[in-house]
């Protein structure tokens, strides 16, 4: 049984209508109209009983035969947040297979004689979201152990796999670490590690490309500490430099956080660097071309498949990988997208053809751009030809129901797998959920109060007044919602 709930007509009658009330146990008997009026008034009652501001659309259907069951605005575009990564990770799927795996190359252009090289080394990356100082350590002793001793030509970075974005979303503060820049070279997710500590003569701090085994310094990122309350951190962008300042008076005994950084290819030449030269190698400042360059290759890095950088993507929501693979997929199925935007459109328009996603338009492939639109309906057909292939659900990640404390229930009988997503007063939940009697639904939850998040200062946007609470009133409906369909569509 499919229904509809109008925003205008939620407003007029929520009013009036009581703040509890069981959810009913199972479909009345009685004829479609009787039907459709008596479950919309207990829709309106679970949305009204959250006290949510802003808009609620959801949609949920039976995942077996695609029958959508319930919709509250199914068809309205609602801001995703990290949803967006479940159908990124579709796309990504279909355009590039399970087993993709992305390379790192060191590229030698030029004759070695002797373990000396008369031409250039190329660092050139491959569009692979998850290397890091690890993998690159890795790379410069095999280049040591094939022999080279000495380059005597120019060391480059290749970034040009993908267009260079300065930040996944401009609107956020310089600062957060979620939203780096983005090219066709990659590191430890294009963040840096600032560290503080206070001394007697003020505070230490460093700037380093840590990973486990490996904590290289890194120099093309400074900061500088400067005595002042706020703001807290300022970004000025250098011809091959990151430039922070951060208050003095707001950083404490010591600490640390990571930062964004703006020059992937920079950062990545510059830790590569150091690593080579640990390895007795020694090369020249770095030089970033986006021009393809030929040569023998001296070494060779492959990530992980691609379906297991999904799953790592899903689990922890990492903005980078998302885009990456985004857009390595665009390229692709499309070629080469001229921006990080054009490559969002693209998987649009193939959710559009693919499963029928009309009222879908993404601005990036994470979800952290408040511009993007989805549709509940539409994330619900998506997710229904997913599980037909059994492609989707054994990625996402484990959803914990809770019980009236707020606490984990692992003992719920209702099992969720989904993705969730978050950004200030926007709340996001799809997936899917089996109840206690085996029946797999598939559903798509979309809160959001626009309003309210346009009037949040640029500055505030770390940890703007009232977004927390805001956002775990729309989880609890979130849940509310999952138990009321098990309750009423259980077979």
């Amino acid at each position: 049984m499919r229904y509809h709930v109008s925003r205008r007509a939620f407003l007029g009658g929520a009013a009036s209508l009581a703040l509890g009330g069981p959810a009913l146990a199972a479909a009345p008997q009685t004829s479609l109209r009787p039907q459709a009026r008596v479950k919309r008034s207990a829709a309106e009652r679970v949305i009204a009983a959250s006290g949510l501001s802003g808009e609620v659309a959801y949609a949920v259907g039976d995942a077996s035969t695609g029958e959508i069951l319930e919709t509250v605005g199914g068809e309205v575009g609602l801001p995703p947040a990290s949803v967006a990564k479940a159908l990124t990770a579709l796309y990504a799927m279909a355009a590039l297979g399970p087993d993709h795996r992305y390379e790192t190359r060191l590229i030698a252009d030029g004759r070695i004689e002797d373990g000396v090289l008369h031409g250039n080394l190329i660092l050139a990356g491959g569009s692979d979201p998850t290397l890091d100082t690890e993998a690159l350590a890795q790379m410069a002793k095999q280049l040591r152990e094939s022999g080279l001793r000495e380059v005597r030509g120019v060391f480059k970075v290749y970034n040009g796999a993908l267009p260079h974005t300065r930040s996944i979303d401009p609107d956020q503060p310089d600062h957060l670490g979620y939203s780096p820049a983005v090219s066709g070279i990659a590191l430890n997710y294009n963040r840096v590690h600032f560290e503080w500590k206070r001394g007697l003569k003020g505070y230490a701090v460093t700037m380093d490309a840590r990973t486990k085994n490996y904590r290289p310094q890194v120099s093309m990122a400074r900061m500088q500490v400067v005595n002042r309350r706020m703001p807290v951190y300022t970004y000025e962008e250098a011809a091959r430099l990151d430039k922070w300042t951060v208050a003095s008076q707001a950083l404490g005994n010591g600490g640390a956080r990571w930062l964004p950084v703006r020059k992937p290819a920079h950062y990545a030449g510059d830790v590569f660097q150091t690593l080579a030269r640990v390895n007795g190698i020694v090369l020249g400042k770095v030089n970033v071309t986006q021009a393809r360059t030929g040569g023998a290759i001296l070494v060779r890095h492959e990530s992980k498949p691609l379906v297991d950088i999904l799953r790592g993507m899903l689990k922890y929501s990492n903005n980078l990988t998302a885009e990456m693979v985004g857009m390595s997929a665009t390229s692709a199925l499309y070629g080469r997208p001229a921006s990080l935007p054009a490559s969002a459109k693209s998987m649009s328009e193939w959710a559009a053809e693919t499963y029928g996603m009309q009222n879908t338009l993404m601005v990036d492939h994470s979800g952290l751009g408040d511009g993007s639109r989805m549709a509940p309906e539409d994330l619900v057909r998506a997710l229904v030809a997913a599980q037909k292939v059994d492609e989707l659900q054994p990625l996402l990640k484990r959803f914990a129901m809770r019980d009236s404390e707020g606490r984990e229930n692992r003992a719920h009988p209702i099992r969720v797998a989904a993705k969730t997503g978050t950004l200030n007063f926007v709340s996001a939940l799809g997936g899917y959920a089996t109840g206690a009697d085996g029946r797999d639904l598939a559903f798509a939850i979309f809160t959001a109060d626009m309003e309210k998040r346009g009037k949040i200062a640029r500055a505030d946007r770390e940890v703007p007044p009232g977004a927390r609470a805001w956002n775990r009133r729309s989880r609890r409906l979130q849940q509310k919602l999952i138990e009321r369909w098990s309750a009423l569509y259980g077979s």
